[in-house]
């Protein structure tokens, strides 16, 4: 235990990846057997490579591409990964390096290491992937490889099939593993759960350690580096799920601050708000937390009436979710929730189900609820496809707010999703809806003119579903009472208040 926090990393069990190769093997050979296919040919699976930076020699720190990651978690770039669907057999297959590896970036590994190390059945050179698969298929005519290649619905990206010298001489099959894959990422095992609260704990715990140290004056940065420097000095966390989102003032109006363009580099200023998004990973999965508090450590009347109309949402949702429960439903929730407080704080006017259906809400909380988490922080998944069209249909919505959703998707126990309700005063959808005569009626323009510079809110939790309900893995302070005394010095978690 460290001196400047209550957890130390855990060990990380390669038994995590064997049941997530289980996993997927009896999913697939049901599959396969529903349709009358033979059951054989190998999973194949090409691991993320290094990226330098442009034309340079500089190296970018790898992180493994997620799904190889899944399925066998490995932390080296440059391997392959297969199975074998007969036998369930598991091949790794390792880059053969050069003599001056030695030299310039330490041992070159035997390849017993790498199959006692990520517990594989088989391991050989990646430039023997054509010859050791022909030799180790034991059906008639060409051996079928089964190639990752499907759509990720967050990004609009394509995963990347594997390649490799010789690939023409087998048949392959584009179409059948993705989804497959992506369904089983979906339901977390206890082994993921485990990692996932841990990236949770050491993440709510930093956000805790930033609370007591934000002071009026420093940068927005300065808080960066202070979580920074607790999940990985004293979690083992190398790297974040996400470009840290800490945003002040005004800024925490902008839904991905940060970025390169936006760098985290505002002055603190006494009276603002902070809205600060940032969540460590720990062995590929992560986690996504979203804290929000006056930068002077005391909320006005307005800071709290924003603040108390999203916690309130927050709450809500996590009361109603359970397996079953559909996460559109969950969102309305939340719209009508901040809806109905902003109405009694006299911002909105007139009837809160007529706001409802001129879709209100999405001017104030433009982005879905919240999304899957695991080995991405928009874990996939969200909307399934073919062959899992059977359970439940999953179009995509088209209304404002509600086209933003990640997943339409009924909860099920066992999958981790986050709950992130907001309240935004984002000029480019306030002046259009002061404009509108569809929703200008609503809108009290005196009391939205206060709160121009103001911001936003937004509260973020990851949550486990489980059979009777769920449960919130983040464990930071939420109450404005809790936030004024953490960062007054009072400890935390408190006694006698379950957060």
């Amino acid at each position: 235990m460290s001196m400047g926090s209550s957890l130390w990393p855990p060990k990380v069990l390669m038994e995590l990846h064997v049941k997530n190769r289980e996993k997927l093997l009896a999913s697939l050979r049901q599959h396969l057997s529903d349709s009358s296919r033979p059951l054989n040919g190998f999973v194949l699976l090409q691991g993320g490579e290094e990226q330098t930076r442009y034309d340079t020699d500089h190296l970018d720190l790898f992180r493994q591409e997620s799904y190889f990651a899944y399925l066998f978690g490995v932390t080296e770039p440059g391997f392959y990964g297969a199975i074998d669907v007969a036998t369930g057999d598991s091949l790794l297959f390792a880059p053969r390096l050069p003599s001056e590896y030695a030299v310039w970036l330490g041992e070159i590994k035997q390849l017993s290491y790498f199959k006692e190390h990520y517990m594989v059945s088989t391991t050989s050179f990646s430039d023997e992937i054509g010859s050791v698969l022909q030799q180790h298929y034991q059906g008639a005519g060409k051996p079928l490889l089964f190639l990752l290649h499907g759509l990720n619905t967050d990004s609009n990206n394509f995963s990347k099939s594997a390649e490799f010298q010789g690939i023409d001489k087998f048949d392959k099959d584009l179409a059948t593993l993705h989804p497959i894959l992506t369904e089983c990422r979906v339901i977390k095992s206890k082994l993921e759960i485990a990692l996932i609260q841990y990236a949770n704990d050491i993440s709510s715990e930093a956000h805790v350690e930033v609370m007591r140290k934000t002071k009026v004056g420093m940068k927005e940065y300065q808080l960066e580096s202070i979580f920074l420097h607790h999940t990985y000095m004293y979690g083992g966390c190398r790297h974040c799920s996400y470009t840290c989102i800490c945003a002040t003032g005004e800024n925490s109006a902008v839904l991905h601050y940060g970025h390169a363009a936006a760098p985290n580099d505002k002055t603190l200023k006494d009276g603002d708000m902070a809205l600060f998004d940032m969540g460590a990973e720990y062995h590929f999965y992560g986690s996504d937390i979203t804290c929000s508090f006056p930068i002077n450590g005391k909320f006005t009347s307005d800071q709290s009436l924003i603040y108390n109309a999203v916690l309130d949402a927050h709450n809500a949702v996590i009361s109603s979710m359970k397996p079953g429960v559909n996460w559109v439903d969950m969102h309305i929730l939340a719209e009508k929730v901040i809806l109905e407080s902003l109405k009694r704080g006299n911002i909105l006017l007139g009837d809160v189900e007529d706001m409802m259906a001129a879709r209100l809400g999405a001017v104030f909380m433009p982005h879905g609820l919240g999304h899957f988490l695991g080995l991405d922080t928009h874990d996939p998944g969200g909307y399934l496809k073919e062959h899992f069209s059977d359970l439940q249909s999953l179009e995509r919505r088209k209304e404002p707010g509600l086209k933003s959703l990640r997943t339409t998707r009924d909860l099920r126990e066992g999958m981790v999703i986050t709950v992130e309700p907001g309240c935004y005063f984002i000029d480019a959808l306030l002046l259009p809806a002061m404009n509108s005569p569809k929703t200008s009626k609503f809108l009290n323009q005196e009391a939205i003119n206060r709160y121009k510079d103001f911001g936003g809110v937004r509260i973020e939790s990851d949550l486990l579903v489980t059979a009777a309900g769920c449960y919130n893995m983040t464990k930071c302070p939420r109450e404005i009472g809790e936030i004024e005394g953490v960062m007054a010095g009072a400890p935390w978690p408190a006694k006698n208040i379950s957060c």
